[in-house]
């Protein structure tokens, strides 16, 4: 097994992915996840540390654990299909946990458009599952484009409102790119993630003023005021248009809950109630797969010829910059910040798996 490294000139410690997942998967198989769900629930939280996402990464596994110690989570749910009706199918996750509720959702939409040509999916009663590009990303390797929405706790006033009413409630949409890594947009529909001004707490670093207002409704730097306060929508009232729209796609659509029904994975007590929503569209049923990856490649070549702006060195597709930083990071080892390492100390005292604990030298 490959230990933590230490880089003398920035004095950072590097972390084996490897030894990260070991030490994750373990966690959720101490709160009773069984074991296959808790390996794919723990490499969904180590790959977007991969990726560079360190606001959906290992960051959240004390959040998530202790919802599953309160039992606002279950760890051994199974999803129930409700509905079945050719390509459409409904889905209630039972309180399950995230990842495990959003892989069978993921493949259901996948394997009703490998049926159909398009699989439609909704799930209701789900916890929160991470990135929204873990999963989509599953359809396009599979040779499908996917859709995914989410909903989550609120965090978002309406607009001309000052009341948090809706969540940030991230969307993602992935398709295969040939001889390239897949083109996914992930974005949520605040200016920024909650879990980005989470990071930038942890950092201790300032946050941009325009990304969140205090409780006073005043711009804030402070990533502390800011939890307390209102996240911005992006893009003003278009941002939080789509907010709305994702929310009656994944709360209202899916019989779900919504608005500030919701509670998000930073509650530790209350069931989540969060809906997913997910197609799956199969490429064959629209051109030959070889024909679609070429086309694509062709997309991204005419994108990245594209005359740059001064001081930029190159032209990234959607999804390219987190393909390079997963190869990076996986050969050098993870940074994570010092507050991320000592919480998941923390959770190595708690569990009684010292031993695991991915950030020490020995």
């Amino acid at each position: 097994m490959q230990h933590p490294s230490h880089d003398t000139k920035t004095g950072a410690t590097h972390i084996s992915p490897e030894r990260l997942r070991l030490f994750v998967t373990a966690v959720y198989q101490h709160a009773g996840v069984p074991e296959e769900e808790a390996i794919f629930a723990a490499d969904t939280l180590v790959q977007a540390d991969l990726w560079g996402h360190q606001s959906h990464g290992c960051l959240r596994l004390a959040w998530y654990l202790a919802r599953l110690m309160s039992g606002a989570a279950k760890p051994a749910s199974q999803p129930a299909t409700i509905i079945d009706a050719g390509a459409v199918a409904v889905i209630d996750g039972q309180d399950g946990l995230g990842p495990t509720v959003a892989r069978h959702a993921t493949e259901q939409a996948i394997a009703r458009a490998k049926q159909h040509g398009v699989g439609a999916v909704a799930v209701r009663n789900s916890n929160h599952f991470g990135t929204c590009m873990y999963y989509t990303g599953m359809g396009a390797r599979e040779g499908c484009v996917t859709l995914l929405t989410t909903n989550g706790g609120p965090n978002m006033a309406p607009w001309g409102g000052r009341k948090k009413m809706i969540g940030t409630n991230p969307w993602s949409v992935a398709a295969p790119a040939g001889r390239h890594a897949p083109m996914i947009m992930d974005v949520a529909n605040s200016g920024v993630a909650r879990g980005k001004i989470f990071l930038a707490q942890q950092r201790h670093e300032a946050i941009p003023s325009n990304w969140a207002l205090d409780a006073q409704g005043h711009p804030t730097t402070d990533p502390r005021a800011a939890l307390e306060g209102l996240i911005l929508p992006m893009a003003g009232h278009k941002g939080y248009a789509i907010g709305v729209i994702v929310d009656m796609l994944s709360g209202v659509l899916t019989g779900s809950a919504f608005l500030d029904d919701v509670h998000g994975p930073y509650d530790p007590v209350n069931r989540s109630g969060a809906g997913h929503f997910f197609i799956a569209l199969n490429i064959e049923a629209f051109q030959p797969l070889s024909q679609f990856n070429a086309r694509m490649e062709e997309y991204i070549r005419r994108l990245k010829e594209t005359p740059r702006a001064d001081g930029v060195d190159e032209i990234f597709y959607p999804g390219e910059i987190e393909a390079r930083n997963g190869e990076r990071h996986a050969a050098q080892g993870l940074q994570l910040p010092g507050d991320t390492l000592a919480a998941l100390l923390a959770i190595a005292r708690q569990t009684g798996l010292e031993h695991l604990y991915p950030g020490s030298f020995s």
